[in-house]
Order: C-alpha cells, then structure tokens, then sequence
C-alpha cells in the first residue's frame, strides 16, 4: 500500500510525496521548496526517483531544480505545459496513464486555472492530486481557462469514486468555508464542515486532504449543477456551466 505524506511549504502550499515501501520507490507532485521536502525525505529516510508537476505557476515548479540537484529524481509534467515547465524526462497528456511502483497512475485533464493543468490520479491508492483544480471547498482561479473548460474538469473529478481522497495544492480552506455559506446557508453539512475547519485551522492542523464524497456534500463548485444551488442563484433554467460561472464569478468577489 503507497504512503502519501502531505508537505507544507511557502505560505500555503502543499506539496506531496507517493511512497512504496515494498520497492523504495518515492514520487513528489509538485514541488514548491526544496527545504521541506528534502526534511522530510531525511526524516524518514527515503531516497525521490520522481517528480509529477500539476502546472507551470511558479509555486508548484520553483523547487524542482533544487530537488533534481539533491536527488538526480526524473521530472514528468504535461505536454501542453513543456514550453513553460524544467526540462521534462517524461512528457504525459490526459488519457495517458504510467507506472509507479506497479501502480497505474492516471493522467486527467484539469483545465481552468492554468490551460495545460494536469492532475494525477492513482486508483489502488484512492488518491486524486488535483494541485489548484479542484481544492478544499473550493477551485482554482480561473487565470488562463474557461468556466466551460473548469466545469469539464470538475465534472469529470466527480465522476470518480466517492471514496477518493482528494490531495490539493493550498491551505485556502477557511476562506473557502466562508464563501461557500453564502451560497448554501442551509447546507448542514457544510455548516458541520465549516465549524471543523475553524477548529482545525485554530490548532494550526491542515484541512488537505479531504474525501471526495465531502467536496461533493458541500463544494459549491462541484454542486453547480443541482437544483437547490441553482435556486438560491435565481438561475433554475440555466445551464450547469453557466451557474458554476456564477459562483466563481461571486468568489472572484468575494
């Protein structure tokens, strides 16, 4: 069974490392700061053969050249995102899946904030990194995608069992339980959730990962195509792509 240990770095950022204790063999996704994560690989002793990046943004990637150094671990990122990314050992699209460990790992489309954003995931461990797609209680900005092409992503994220935990890539959580009681006030789940965060975050305890099936509870992102959310936008009759604009338009305010 693969070990995933969650590494904070920056500000906000959350970096991951994918271990299989049987072979030794340990990934990265993303990599933010070389300091935490060459920490933790001491700490337990393990040596990084790979590095898996989500998208170009400078947090998820500034790293990677230092852990290359200390480690001689193979980059792999996206083939639409080359241009803009370290120079790549293996070049994936989504649909394309690879080996880990003798662990498929699937590559999935995550368009929107960033247009190239990939994300990961590995069924046998019940583990989707999603980077800033789809987050806790939240998505990315949409900085270079569409609504359409971020509602695509997130559809086809929900689509995945609901067991799925979903590893992301920023402690935005608490802003994120903020907003999103705005568009469903009367959501008890999310009002349960949100109280959970508040005492988490209190005690300086990361809220990432989370279950899928909880984003699919109270992720007003996920939720944009459902009846009640589209009635407390006034926007019954509206396509799903188009509520969820809406409501990512309502966060960009936010």
């Amino acid at each position: 069974m693969l070990e995933i240990v969650t590494i904070a770095a920056l500000s906000d950022n959350y970096d991951f490392l994918v271990h299989d204790p049987a072979s030794g063999r340990t990934a990265l996704i993303d990599a933010a700061d070389p300091a935490p994560v060459l920490d933790a690989l001491s700490e337990r002793g393990w040596s990084l053969d790979e590095i898996w990046l989500t998208h170009h943004h400078w947090d998820h990637i500034d790293g990677a050249a230092g852990i290359i150094e200390a480690t001689g671990a193979k980059l792999t990122g996206a083939r639409a995102d080359q241009h803009r990314l370290p120079p790549l050992a293996r070049v994936v699209e989504p649909g394309q899946s690879f080996e880990f460990a003798g662990h498929e790992v699937r590559v999935m489309a995550a368009d929107g904030h960033t247009v190239g954003h990939i994300a990961y995931y590995i069924e046998s461990a019940k583990a989707l990194f999603t980077a800033d797609s789809l987050m806790a209680l939240g998505c990315g900005r949409l900085f270079e995608g569409t609504p359409e092409q971020m509602w695509q992503t997130l559809s086809g994220f929900a689509a995945l069992p609901e067991d799925t935990v979903v590893y992301s890539g920023h402690e935005y959580t608490a802003t994120n339980a903020r907003f999103a009681l705005t568009i469903e006030p009367e959501n008890t789940a999310l009002v349960t959730r949100a109280k959970a965060i508040e005492a988490a975050r209190a005690e300086g305890t990361p809220t990432v990962p989370s279950a899928l099936s909880l984003e699919l509870a109270t992720n007003p992102f996920l939720r944009a195509g459902l009846a009640p959310v589209k009635a407390a936008l006034g926007m019954e009759n509206a396509p799903d792509a188009a509520v969820f604009a809406e409501i990512r338009a309502r966060k960009d305010r936010f």
